[in-house]
């Protein structure tokens, strides 16, 4: 990634700097930017950030997309799996969540690709100047829960997105904490002494605002320019509802990050005068009174108190390591969040900790995990509860299927191979574990003269569980693209899908590691009602 200046050297600030105070903010300006462009993790960042932004909500795929993209980082996993497992989202049942597949599905598609991308960010800039850069982050966050409850109320196509340029909004500080620390305690000094907004001593020290900053650095990301462009500063004063869903997003921006400085001490009556200001700001453009601006710090506050933790990673807030103090927009100086802020302390706090991920327990040396039934049971249960929802999607509920015999029978491999409409080839549709893109391109076979296991038990309508691959027996029946594409496949398992005598496809998983435990009968069962929900949907259709 390489970042342009992001504005003209010799641009006025409007302050009253002289020559010698442009030229210093232009070489800050640069200094940073230098110090960027040589960050080695922030090029992988904005290419993960990128991908993520770019599933499109509305696509077919996107709940595939976002799964796979999840289940290739661990870390990421956990924590998808930990906020699904707290008590404002967990099952009225109780029962924990174990797969990515069923987060989404609880917690919606546009939730965990907002908390996905939050945690990007935290995961790559929460180690330098940690607590400078973990109060942003924390700020960043609530701002997109603010964002995404205003969506909520909203009626614009798409509205989702907004949450995602709420929590951009203060990219650019949270960039200069990461990267130049002691220029972004200057300016925080220069906002605290009152003689300066955040806008003016950005420009005074930096050479251009915090905005102009994130767009530079979301556009080097091909960030959609919808997003970029909702970045932008407001006018000031009072505004009026927006024109379009363009204006309307500039300002779910702004306000929600405002709001979101709010929110951990909502209840400080010194704060009266900043919620006032911020309401008369932004009342009109959104039909807020007292009592909704009420309403929706309440709701943010709720859902951020879930998310809880007994960790000790409670920010800071004060004048030499934060510059929260003061609101751009609303032109009000709010009071400093005590360090014991008690809502948005909380707010990131599971998902930063590394905590504990959902267990699945011991393993027998296949991997395959010794409380398997349970979670092929909870897998059950999560694939009806979907399909009694109403709102289920045949490659979702294939998808579901598939990450629960993955992680509940301990695979490395899976996939969901259908057949070609106009040929007898089968080929891989869905995927999940090691190399998974490589092996979908290359999971595409037809059946050849003779006989192989694929054949037989597709022609049978067969459940085959292999616990060892490489027995003479199995081994002499292996088709020869099973060989080349999966050499070290030691136990699998493959289950037909047959609709009325018609061969759909099949599932497909497998081991680096013999199985001699082998699939007791009460597993075996919950495998095949696994199955035979695929088998409903696809029957329906």
């Amino acid at each position: 990634m390489e970042l342009k200046k992001a504005g003209a050297s010799g641009s006025g600030t409007g302050i009253g700097t002289g020559d010698g105070g442009v030229q210093d903010a232009a070489r800050a300006r640069d200094r940073l930017l230098q110090k960027i462009n040589a960050a080695a993790d922030l090029p992988a960042l904005g290419s993960a950030v990128s991908r993520v932004v770019q599933m499109a909500s509305s696509d077919d795929e996107a709940v595939s997309d976002l799964a796979h993209f999840i289940l290739s980082d661990v870390a990421l996993t956990q924590k998808i799996l930990r906020i699904a497992n707290t008590v404002s989202y967990r099952t009225a049942s109780g029962r924990q969540v174990t797969t990515v597949s069923k987060a989404i599905f609880l917690l919606g598609l546009e939730t965990v690709k907002t908390t996905a991308l939050a945690m990007l960010l935290v995961d790559r800039l929460a180690g330098t100047h940690a607590q400078s850069v973990r109060n942003e982050l924390l700020l960043a966050l609530t701002a997109s829960m603010v964002g995404r409850e205003m969506a909520r109320r909203s009626q614009h196509k798409d509205a989702e997105e907004a949450a995602i340029a709420a929590l951009f909004k203060n990219i650019g500080r949270l960039l200069v904490a990461a990267h130049d620390h002691r220029l972004y305690l200057n300016i925080a000094r220069l906002v605290e002494s009152g003689t300066h907004t955040p806008a003016q001593a950005s420009k005074e020290l930096l050479g251009c605002s915090f905005d102009l900053l994130a767009e530079s650095v979301l556009r080097s990301w091909n960030i959609p320019e919808s997003i970029v462009h909702a970045l932008s500063a407001l006018p000031s004063g009072v505004l009026k509802p927006s024109k379009g869903r363009q204006e309307w997003m500039q300002q779910v921006a702004s306000f929600s990050l405002n709001a979101a400085k709010l929110i951990p001490a909502m209840d400080d009556p010194a704060q009266a005068d900043a919620r006032n200001a911020l309401l008369l700001r932004f009342g009109a453009a959104f039909n807020l009174d007292h009592a909704r601006l009420e309403q929706l710090f309440a709701s943010v506050a709720q859902e951020s108190s879930a998310l809880a933790s007994d960790s000790e990673l409670a920010p800071y807030f004060d004048a030499r390591g934060e510059a929260h103090g003061t609101h751009a927009d609303a032109g009000q100086s709010a009071a400093k969040a005590p360090a014991q802020a008690g809502l948005l302390n909380e707010l990131l706090l599971d998902l930063v900790e590394e905590s504990e991920p959902v267990q699945v327990g011991a393993c027998h040396p296949s991997g395959k995990p010794l409380n398997a039934r349970d979670l092929l049971l909870d897998g059950v249960l999560d694939v009806t509860q979907m399909m009694a929802s109403g709102n289920c999607k045949l490659n979702d509920l294939m998808l579901l299927v598939l990450e629960t015999l993955y992680s509940g029978m301990g695979f490395r491999f899976a996939t969901v191979c259908l057949k070609e409409k106009h040929s007898n080839r089968f080929r891989a549709r869905i995927t999940v574990g090691e190399n998974y893109a490589a092996r979908e391109a290359g999971f595409v076979f037809q059946f050849a003269p003779g006989d192989d296991l694929f054949k037989l038990a597709m022609e049978n309508n067969a459940d085959l569980m292999i616990s060892d691959a490489f027995a003479p027996k199995i081994r002499s029946l292996l088709p020869d693209w099973h060989r080349a594409l999966l050499p070290e496949a030691r136990s699998f398992i493959v289950l037909p899908l047959v609709v009325q005598n018609k061969q759909l496809g099949l599932f497909y998983a497998d081991r680096a590691q013999p199985a001699p435990e082998g699939v007791p009968a009460d597993e075996t069962a919950l495998i095949k009602t696994l199955k035979g929900q695929v088998l409903t949907a696809l029957n329906s259709l």
